[in-house]
C-alpha cells in the first residue's frame, strides 16, 4: 500500500471512530482526520500512562459521583493520596512555580518557570505511581489502583498555538490524562487569584483547545481537554477583535495598549459556552466559594450543552470559614457535584500541608527536641490502622522490591539484601 492510500484508510477509520464512539459526543474539531494522520508519521508510539489515564479519568468523570482531588507536590505525596483512597491526582502550576520547578527557583505562578516543568513532575508523580504498583504487585497485595489519572496544569500554553500543541504533547508523553488551558494571554499569565490577569480573545482561546486537542489526536491519546475561563475576574483583554467579547468592552485602553472590559458570570458564561464544544471540560475561576455563581453557570451551560462535565476549583485562596458556615462546608462538594462540577480539587493542597506540617515540627522540635519527633512517629503508628506504610520508609519507597530483583538475579543466593538485617526490620513490624 503506498502512502496516499494508507493516509486515506487511516483517516476514514479515524473519521469514523470520531462520529461514532461515545467518547467524543459533542466534540467540535476544526482540522480533519487527514490532517491528524498526515502530522502522526509513519510510527505512533503508544503512551500507555497517558491512555490508561485519561480513559480511566474519563470512567471516574461519568460515574455516579465527582471525582476529588488533591494537588501534589512531589511523588511521595501522591502516592500517600492514592493510598488514603483518592481516585485521581491534580498538578498545580502554582505549586511547580512554588517549588517544583526545573530552574530550581521559587517563583509566584506568573508562568516564569521553564515551560518542561509540569511535564517532569507528571513524569515523577507517575513514577511513583509505578514503583508504589510495582511493589504492592510483587508482593501480592491488590485493591489499590495506584495509576491514577492525573489532571495537569497546561497554564496559558506558555507562548501561542504551537506552544500550546508542544505543551500538549509533552504532558502526554509525561503519562498526563488530562490537562487544562486557561484564556489569559501567556506572556501576562496570573494565578486566578493575582490581579492584572490579561485575556485573549474567545476565537484565539479556540484555537489554542485545538491545538492541544490535536496533539492528542497525533499521538492517538484520548486526553482529558479542560478549558478554563477567568473572565470572573480579569478586566483587560488584548484586542476588541471578537463578537462575543465586545458586549464586555468599556471604550478604554490602558498604557499597554490592553481594552478594559467588564468581569463577571456574564462574562466568564458567555466564554464558556464558546469553549464547550471544544473542551471536554469547563471550568470558570471564581473568587470566592459562591454556591449561587455555580449553579448560574452550570445552568446556563447545561441548558446549551445538557450533560456538559465541569470542575471546580476550591481553593485554599479563599477563606472558607469567612464565605461559609460550618454546614455550608461540609457540603458544598456534594451540592457542586450534583450541579454537574464532576471534577472538584484543591489546588495547592500539597504546598499547604508540607508547610503547616514541616513548621509544626520544627517547631516542636526547637522546644522538645526528640519529643516532638517521637510524636510524629506515634502519629504514623495511628495511622497505620487506616493503611498508612510510610513509618517504615525503607520499605515505603522499594528496598524490598529492589531485593526481590536481587534475588532474581542471583537464583536466591545473595548475601546483601537491603531490608534483611536493617534496623526497619529488626524493630518495625508490619
Amino acid at each position: 500500500m503506498d502512502v496516499s492510500t494508507r493516509i486515506q484508510a487511516e483517516a476514514d477509520q479515524l473519521q469514523a471512530m470520531w462520529a461514532n464512539h461515545e467518547r467524543w459526543r459533542g466534540i467540535e474539531r476544526t482540522y480533519s482526520a487527514e490532517d491528524v494522520v498526515r502530522l502522526r508519521g509513519s510510527l505512533v508510539p503508544e503512551h500507555t500512562l497517558a491512555r490508561n489515564g485519561a480513559e480511566r479519568l474519563w470512567e471516574l468523570l461519568n460515574g455516579d459521583r465527582h471525582v476529588s482531588a488533591l494537588g501534589a507536590l512531589s511523588g511521595g505525596q501522591a502516592v500517600q493520596m492514592i493510598r488514603a483512597g483518592l481516585q485521581a491526582i491534580y498538578l498545580s502550576g502554582w505549586q511547580v512555580a512554588a517549588d517544583g520547578n526545573l530552574a530550581g527557583h521559587t517563583y509566584p505562578d506568573q508562568s516564569l518557570y521553564p515551560a518542561n516543568s509540569a511535564p517532569a513532575l507528571v513524569k515523577r508523580i507517575n513514577n511513583a505511581l509505578v514503583r508504589a504498583d510495582q511493589i504492592d504487585w510483587s508482593e501480592g497485595r491488590n485493591g489499590t489502583h495506584w495509576l491514577a489519572p492525573i489532571l495537569a496544569d497546561a497554564e496559558a500554553g506558555f507562548g501561542g498555538l504551537l506552544n500550546a500543541f508542544e505543551l500538549m504533547k509533552s504532558m502526554i508523553e509525561a503519562g498526563a490524562a488530562g490537562v487544562h488551558y486557561e484564556d489569559q494571554l501567556a506572556s501576562e499569565k496570573k494565578c486566578g487569584h493575582l490581579g492584572g490577569k490579561v485575556l485573549v480573545p474567545t476565537a484565539q482561546f479556540v484555537k489554542t483547545l485545538n491545538a492541544a486537542r490535536l496533539a492528542a489526536d497525533v499521538l492517538d491519546v484520548p486526553t482529558i481537554v479542560v478549558a478554563r475561563t477567568d473572565a470572573l475576574s480579569a478586566t483587560l483583554i488584548t484586542s476588541d477583535v471578537d463578537e462575543v467579547d465586545r458586549e464586555f468592552l468599556t471604550g478604554e485602553r490602558t498604557p499597554e495598549g490592553f481594552f478594559r472590559v467588564r468581569d463577571g458570570l456574564a462574562a466568564a458564561t458567555a466564554r464558556g459556552l464558546a469553549y464547550a464544544p471544544y473542551a471536554d471540560v469547563l471550568w470558570f475561576e471564581t473568587s470566592t466559594p459562591d454556591m449561587g455563581e455555580a449553579r448560574e453557570f452550570a445552568a446556563a451551560v447545561h441548558e446549551r450543552f445538557p450533560g456538559k462535565l465541569m470542575a471546580y476549583n476550591c481553593s485554599p485562596s479563599f477563606n472558607w470559614k469567612k464565605a461559609l458556615d460550618d454546614e455550608e462546608i461540609a457540603t458544598f462538594q456534594d451540592e457542586l457535584g450534583a450541579l454537574g462540577y464532576r471534577f472538584q480539587f484543591i489546588t495547592l493542597a500539597g504546598f499547604h500541608s508540607l508547610n503547616a506540617g514541616m513548621f509544626e515540627l520544627a517547631k516542636g522540635y526547637g522546644a522538645e527536641a526528640m519529643t516532638a519527633y517521637v510524636k510524629l512517629q506515634e502519629r504514623e503508628f495511628e495511622l497505620e490502622l487506616d493503611g498508612y506504610t510510610a513509618t517504615r520508609h525503607q520499605a515505603e519507597v522499594g528496598a524490598g522490591y529492589f531485593d526481590k530483583v536481587m534475588q532474581a538475579v542471583t537464583g536466591g543466593d545473595s548475601s546483601t539484601l537491603a531490608l534483611t538485617g536493617s534496623t526497619e526490620e529488626a524493630q518495625f513490624t508490619a
